[in-house]
């Protein structure tokens, strides 16, 4: 466990590992909740270290000019796979956008069907216990003092430990999704189609109650003008918008180069008209799959007699949701995996159709913000259609957004508590 406090040293160590191909990165961060800034980085480039004697710790405590040293040659290096947990977090500190090959372990359990890997929350600490067979993990330290100097042994031995950790989970993550997704040209489209049946006669009663119940609560919600229960909450947030050719307008004026891919609805494609083939524009033609169940599941139609919003009982609802909520989990991440699965094995395996699925595909057509708004302009061609001024174009935009007409649309939204879902939030807008 090499503590590298001095500057020569820590700039020579991340010259070292400039031409590594994979890393395990992970971040201390002092004062985390009043003034957040970089305390430690901790590099591990030996995924079979089990000690954290490979663990390099860089002590960057009010040092930015390292923790630049350490973007340039890592972060932005394309040709490096950079290993974090939660990634979207750490890299606040560690080049945000700029960032590039960044693997999230988080992100990579939370894509694993729930019903493969069955836990409460994706936290490291339960992925690690979980996965790999360790019987505790002591994350006190977590949230601990890492703006003191010198921090302790017990700080050192926890940062030292958090990679190991980060890489014994990768490896384990890695090894389940490769299990998860067998090879699509071997896949049996007949067993797949008659297991994917059994587990959808489970699960289209409970989704059907799933949604039901959140009608109901969103509508007594609005109803008894409550904004928040034990397990819901109403929320809003804002949407900008804009019209394509004032964006247009404003990006040729001010000379900013906005990258983000348009759709070309029929409606777009109808005003372009046969501007659509000039060879500026590059269309890319992205084929889109659907896969459709042949046999339908009949069910009985029951008319239910639903309480008046006003009169909803939304403790007695939320219990109930409560209680189908983990059961619908488990079953509808098995309906999704299934159904990617034979997807992606009836594309391999050149079908259109088995005995219980039929494919089809239609196009979307994707242009860049910038090629379309330079033809536009050139051509004369007037596009009425709205942008959504997503952070990226905002950022890019900066103060020359003040010189345009926004629409702000106010959004309500439908957010879930922590007290009915552990892992993460979950929106429904409408």
């Amino acid at each position: 466990m090499p503590y590298l406090i001095a500057e020569n040293d820590i700039k020579s160590l991340i010259a070292k590992f400039s031409p590594a191909k994979i890393l395990w990165v992970d971040t201390e961060i002092a004062d985390y909740k009043s003034n957040p800034r970089l305390s430690l980085i901790q590099v591990l480039a030996d995924s079979t270290d089990a000690t954290g004697d490979a663990t390099f710790l860089l002590d960057v405590l009010d040092k930015p000019e390292l923790a630049k040293n350490f973007i340039s040659q890592i972060m932005v290096n394309p040709n490096i796979e950079k290993v974090l947990h939660n990634a979207s977090y750490d890299i606040r500190f560690l080049g945000n956008d700029d960032a590039q090959n960044v693997t999230c372990t988080l992100q990579m359990a939370r894509k694993i069907p729930a019903y493969i890997l069955p836990l409460p929350n994706r936290q490291l600490k339960t992925l690690i216990e979980t996965l790999c067979g360790i019987a505790y993990v002591d994350k006190t330290e977590q949230s601990g003092n890492w703006a003191s100097r010198p921090l302790t042994q017990k700080q050192l031995e926890y940062a030292k430990m958090d990679a190991v950790y980060l890489a014994k989970v990768h490896r384990r993550l890695l090894e389940i999704v490769e299990e998860c997704y067998p090879d699509p040209a071997t896949e049996n489209l007949t067993a797949l189609g008659e297991k994917y049946q059994r587990i959808e006669a489970q699960w289209k009663p409970l989704d059907s109650e799933i949604a039901e119940v959140k009608e109901r609560f969103k509508a007594g919600m609005l109803a008894q003008n409550l904004k928040d229960s034990a397990y819901f909450q109403l929320s809003s947030s804002i949407a900008m918008k804009v019209d394509f050719m004032t964006l247009a307008r404003l990006t040729q004026t001010e000379g900013i180069e906005l990258n983000f891919p348009v759709t070309l609805t029929k409606e777009i494609q109808k005003q372009l008209g046969e501007v659509i083939a000039d060879p500026s524009l590059a269309v890319e033609d992205i084929a889109s799959w659907r896969l459709n169940s042949i046999i339908q599941q009949r069910r009985k139609s029951t008319k239910k007699v639903v309480p008046q919003p006003e009169t909803e009982d939304l403790t007695g609802l939320g219990e109930r949701y409560k209680e189908i909520l983990p059961e619908w989990k488990l079953l509808d991440s098995e309906v999704e995996h299934l159904k990617e699965r034979i997807k992606k094995a009836m594309l391999v395996q050149n079908k259109g159709n088995t005995p219980h699925f039929k494919l089809s595909s239609s196009s979307i057509l994707k242009v860049d913000f910038a090629s379309l708004a330079k033809l536009a302009l050139s051509a004369g061609v007037e596009l009425d259609f709205m942008v959504t001024l997503t952070p990226y174009i905002q950022k890019r935009l900066g103060d020359a957004i003040n010189k345009i007409d926004v629409k702000i649309d106010y959004i309500t939204s439908w957010r879930m508590t922590a007290k009915t879902v552990e892992d993460e939030d979950e929106e429904i807008p409408f």
